[in-house]
């Protein structure tokens, strides 16, 4: 980098800062730090949504990938978490919207209290906060990553400066400040994954590369659509796995939905987000797939970074550079966003009476501090990720988010759908319990015991099997449907009835104050 990639670079990190300062006029209260007051437009939500779901971990841990497998980094990520969304748009995204505007609630678990009990809601919200932590660590050192290989300056210092600029914007600005800057940071990724599309099509056979490169030696099986551990299983779970995550399972996403002005909305924000997924990842993971043409390296996790240094004019290089700091900031600042609106608006009210008596003002006080602490937690993980615990970045992300979050998402997401209701707290916590004790039971003692471990795709997707199906089958056995918990579903999944405009919502206070009971509409 010269002083002109710096010049970028300081530039973008002054914009972002500068959106959070405006945008913070726009929030005088926790729901419209939380879900924008529910006046997002949602061609801007869609954009947010696709934005939420990327990080730097594209660039190192999927570029590894793409280095070594080609288009299986595509067939088994993207593709699947576009069509995911896509069933979501429909079955999940207007649900989540009614959560918001009939329920009057913030957080996406807050409604877990009445549709389950307190217990079922603190253990969802404790569990999925406790795997963000891990899973933003994973972002942060992603970013430092590339920020090291570009700058020589340490991982320690990277993060620091990624998480300082990210508390800024997302801590002032809230929901709305995530979202406008996700849009300029898309805009952003736009530039820059088409200037490296043109730069490595120049360094090839020019446009014909994207047909005339795949006999090369170099590529050989680079166009299996299923390769290495990613095989068909993998791919199976991986959709069932994205389909709850990237619907709300990641409480991130299910924001983007609460934050729009109807269910209708929220739907067409679904399909917009499913259609970037679909078509915007094949820009950016070509290059990767044809990187071995280019570079050689002995860590793959670094061919695109190195690729860019070797392809781009100064000032381009920047901009590149630039996207990936706004995939990582995207997906950190929303996160951090969520798990502050599960902080204040679920745990904190359950274990603090003076929490459910907050007035507006130190409710949003709160929700600034919640979101700092998550930042401060998550970038001192980030230090550890590469430790013999956790295992390389690409590990935590794949193994503990995916093997984890189907267990924490199922009572979460299916609690929803009508077709579900005898499903209730019993139902919900064995099969979250069993399917974390599964995960470490797979991944650990039954690994240890098996010649090679046992294989990536039973990693993940064994837990969300045994939580899906203990989650239906003791709802036959053992339903615990009542008058109370079919009125709240019939609210979330009615088209007519209830407003849906925004109210401000008060603190969640104790188990017997029923959200979405009749007559609070």
């Amino acid at each position: 980098m010269n002083g002109l990639d710096w010049a970028v670079l300081i530039g973008y990190f002054g914009v972002m800062v500068a959106i959070g300062v405006w945008s913070h006029k726009r929030v005088d209260n926790v729901s419209d730090f939380f879900t924008a007051g529910g006046k997002m437009p949602w061609w801007l939500s869609g954009i947010s949504h696709h934005m939420s779901g990327y990080s730097a971990v594209m660039f190192t841990g999927y570029a590894a990938i793409a280095y070594t497998y080609g288009v299986t980094s595509y067939v088994t990520w993207s593709f699947p978490i576009a069509i995911g969304i896509a069933i979501g748009a429909k079955v999940f995204a207007p649900r989540l919207n009614r959560v918001r505007s009939r329920l009057h609630v913030s957080s996406p678990l807050e409604y877990l209290k009445n549709r389950y009990n307190l217990p079922t809601q603190q253990a969802l919200a404790w569990s999925g906060v406790l795997l963000k932590i891990v899973d933003v660590g994973a972002k942060w050192a992603a970013i430092a990553t590339l920020l090291s290989v570009f700058t020589g300056v340490s991982l320690n210092t990277g993060i620091m400066i990624t998480g300082a600029v990210t508390a800024v914007y997302c801590t002032v600005g809230g929901l709305w400040a995530d979202a406008l800057t996700e849009l300029g940071q898309f805009i952003i990724q736009f530039v820059a994954g088409i200037a490296m599309l043109v730069a490595v099509m120049a360094e090839l056979n020019g446009f014909s590369t994207l047909w005339s490169v795949w006999d090369e030696p170099a590529l050989d099986g680079h166009t299996k659509p299923l390769a290495g551990p990613y095989m068909m299983v993998f791919l199976i779970a991986y959709l069932f796995i994205k389909t709850f995550e990237y619907n709300g399972g990641m409480w991130n996403q299910a924001q983007r939905y609460m934050a729009t002005d109807s269910a209708k909305s929220a739907t067409r924000s679904g399909i917009l987000s499913a259609s970037l997924w679909l078509i915007w990842p094949l820009v950016l993971f070509f290059p990767m797939w044809v990187a071995p043409l280019i570079i050689k390296t002995d860590v793959p996790a670094d061919s695109y970074a190195l690729m860019a240094e070797h392809l781009l004019p100064h000032g381009l290089l920047g901009l590149v550079i630039v996207g990936f700091f706004s995939h990582t900031m995207a997906m950190c600042s929303s996160d951090a966003n969520a798990i502050a609106a599960v902080v204040t608006r679920d745990i904190m009210p359950a274990v603090s009476r003076k929490a459910r008596e907050w007035d507006t003002r130190m409710g949003l006080l709160a929700a600034r501090w919640a979101t700092l602490l998550f930042l401060g937690l998550s970038m001192a993980i980030a230090t550890q990720v590469n430790s013999a615990f956790f295992g390389d970045i690409i590990t935590v992300v794949i193994k503990w988010v995916a093997g984890l979050m189907g267990p924490i998402a199922i009572p979460l997401m299916l609690g929803l759908l009508p077709w579900f209701r005898k499903s209730g707290p019993t139902a919900a916590l064995i099969s979250w319990a069993v399917g974390l004790v599964t995960f470490w039971l797979v991944n650990y003692p039954i690994s240890w015991n098996v010649d090679g471990g046992v294989p990536l795709q039973y990693q993940v997707s064994i837990p969300l099997a045994v939580s899906l199906v203990l989650y239906i089958l003791i709802g036959y056995v053992k339903p615990e449907d009542t008058p109370e918990r079919d009125a709240l579903i019939a609210k979330i999944n009615s088209d007519g009835g209830g407003s849906a405009a925004a109210a401000i919502p008060t603190p969640a206070g104790p188990a017997d104050d029923v959200v979405g009971a009749p007559g609070r509409d």
